[in-house]
């Protein structure tokens, strides 16, 4: 389990994460939602080790994540974040080996191999393995970003903002993958967007932040209610019931 206890995070005098608690269940997609600048993405960053809390701390399966060493973490914890700018020339199989890298240490052996030769098959991207990312479209982009993910075979993953840049078709295409690591390798995908409508189709549970506060959590179909989302994002909605999904209409 995965266990955030009174994390606090400051900049000088600015308080942008207030004493957050939260237990995350394994095996879902868990969903953070609000606002820009609600605290999101510093949650994520403190889970990852990118930035450090000034109080509480991050439980893994019980042990404070500080004690972990770096690999042991990298082997536990991947992370997609919201830009990923590379300046050297990488094809895609390059990009995705990389995620072996805790268990290889830059050399591949036979296991490593298989790793990436599935990942790479998993997201469908065999066909273009040695196309150089620069290259790509910004959705066959980012499914090999997370095709190294996979490789780095975690339990956990965080996503922050997966769909940035992305158009419909391709935001689609991310979220069935997300859905499928969960349902097909019973994965624990910890993933911040502002689209509540693919929140509220996709997730398990939702987590709502607000003014570097929790607000609300539960299970998608219990958050996506009219009060719980005009108090998140102060905004009426109107509700739908379309192929057993909530979508969510929204005006000022």
């Amino acid at each position: 389990m995965l266990e955030l206890r009174n994390i606090s995070k400051r900049y000088g005098e600015t308080e942008v994460l207030k004493d957050f608690t939260l237990n995350i269940e394994k095996g879902k997609i868990t969903t953070f939602v609000g606002a820009n600048g609600a605290g999101k993405s510093t949650v994520l960053s403190i889970i990852a080790r990118l930035m450090k809390s000034n109080t509480g701390q991050v439980l893994l399966e019980g042990n404070p994540i500080t004690n972990i060493k770096d690999f042991e973490m990298a082997k536990k914890i991947s992370v997609l974040k919201q830009t990923n700018n590379l300046n050297v020339k990488l094809t895609v199989r390059e990009l995705v080996n990389f995620g072996r890298f805790p268990y290889s240490k830059g050399r591949l052996k036979k296991e490593d191999i298989e790793s990436v030769d599935r990942a790479l098959e998993y997201l469908n991207l065999i066909d273009i393995q040695d196309k150089y990312i620069d290259e790509l479209s910004g959705g066959q982009r980012q499914r090999a970003y997370i095709a190294m993910v996979v490789a780095q075979d975690t339990e956990y993953i965080l996503m922050d903002e997966p769909l940035n840049n992305l158009d419909m078709k391709h935001s689609v295409q991310i979220m069935k993958i997300l859905r499928k690591l969960v349902d097909d390798l019973g994965k624990t995908i910890l993933v911040v967007i502002h689209d509540i409508n693919f929140a509220s189709c996709y997730s398990d549970n939702i987590v709502a932040l607000k003014d570097g506060r929790l607000i609300k959590s539960g299970r998608a179909c219990e958050m996506i209610q009219q009060d719980n989302l005009k108090e998140i994002f102060d905004l009426d909605f109107n509700i739908q019931e379309v192929n057993n999904n909530r979508i969510c209409v929204y005006f000022k």
